[in-house]
């Protein structure tokens, strides 16, 4: 009998074709809540799971077995409650590396929709209204790139030489400078976020949601971009103080705001303030990885995660997991 993992409907229908053609495992559907999947893990003899962005704080720990693996669908893994995941001996893994071209690919379409107020006049002429504007190019235009891991040296490498930008980056850890610059383009780096943004024209975050940087961008850090500055968030929504950037907007401090992700999604206002009420924001459903490509690396990514623990093949699943492998960590 094939051991059965259980993935959460939307992550099962992003890679439909890769989880139905599984021949190692048996691939199953799963509803997203906790305690619907809790119980359909139960129910269903479900040895593994693979999950998404959602938060899993209490009864899919107790209802997993040890030695199962709680599979992020993704990078990011704030939603999973690591400590309860060590506590009952379940490795938890996610995927980096698979979706950078993606996640890149979409921030710098972000900045040239902002750039041109694409999204905007697009919903306008469908309307019947056809008005002219006149926006800007991107060559010669400052880019601040928060985060120079991954993503954000792709993003860097693609505005320095496919548009001619000028990128500087803020990271917080010591980076090669010279490599940083000749591979990726920058122009300059520093730890210093005020330095890093004191000229741009856009601003692009991408650094991790973590406990030390929830509400990263707060009042503080949003009052030292430019006027003239779009802010630009793939990353994610923990990242921004939504009511201050309600305010930047709303006041004219700063000139936009693309967001793909919220603190909470779908989106629903996280403090006093609605974003939706502000017409200088572009908001959008978490988009950023969501490519045929990205969705189907990633999908066999979680599944070759899942073999490893099965053949308890702990090297490798390091090699896949670099900055998650969770299991006996209390």
């Amino acid at each position: 009998m094939k051991v059965k993992v259980g993935i959460t409907d939307v992550e099962f229908n992003k890679a439909k074709d890769i989880f139905l053609k599984e021949r190692g495992f048996e691939c199953l559907p799963v509803p997203e809540a906790e305690n619907e999947l809790a119980a359909m893990v139960i129910s269903k003899g479900i040895k593994h799971v693979i999950i998404g962005a959602a938060e899993y704080q209490d009864v899919l720990y107790k209802s997993l077995s040890e030695g199962s693996v709680i599979a992020r669908f993704g990078v990011g893994h704030d939603g999973v409650n690591k400590e309860k995941a060590s506590a009952y001996g379940i490795f938890c893994t996610n995927t980096p590396g698979v979706l950078d071209n993606s996640v890149a690919e979409y921030t710098i379409s972000l900045i040239l929709a902002a750039a041109r107020q694409i999204i905007d006049l697009a919903v306008q002429c469908k309307k019947g209204i056809w008005r002219s504007h006149v926006g800007g190019e991107l060559k010669s235009k400052k880019l601040a790139v928060i985060g120079c891991g991954p993503i954000g040296r792709r993003v860097a490498r693609i505005a320095t030489r496919g548009f001619q930008m000028e990128v500087a980056g803020s990271e917080s850890s010591d980076v090669d400078a010279e490599r940083m610059k000749s591979e990726f383009g920058f122009s300059r780096l520093t730890k210093d976020f005020g330095e890093a943004v004191r000229e741009a024209d856009f601003v692009s975050l991408h650094i991790p949601a973590n406990p030390a940087n929830y509400h990263f961008l707060n009042p503080d850090r949003l009052a030292l971009l430019p006027e003239r500055a779009w802010l630009i968030n793939t990353a994610r929504g923990a990242l921004i103080d939504e009511d201050a950037l309600y305010e930047a907007l709303a006041n004219g401090t700063i000139a936009g705001a693309v967001c793909d992700v919220f603190e909470r999604e779908p989106y629903a206002p996280s403090g006093k303030y609605d974003l939706r009420t502000q017409d200088n924001i572009i908001m959008l459903p978490h988009l950023g990885s969501s490519t045929r490509e990205a969705c189907d690396k990633v999908a066999i990514r979680c599944l070759e995660n899942i073999y490893y623990a099965e053949t308890l093949d702990l090297k490798k699943m390091d090699l896949l997991n670099r900055d998650l492998l969770i299991k006996y960590r209390s």
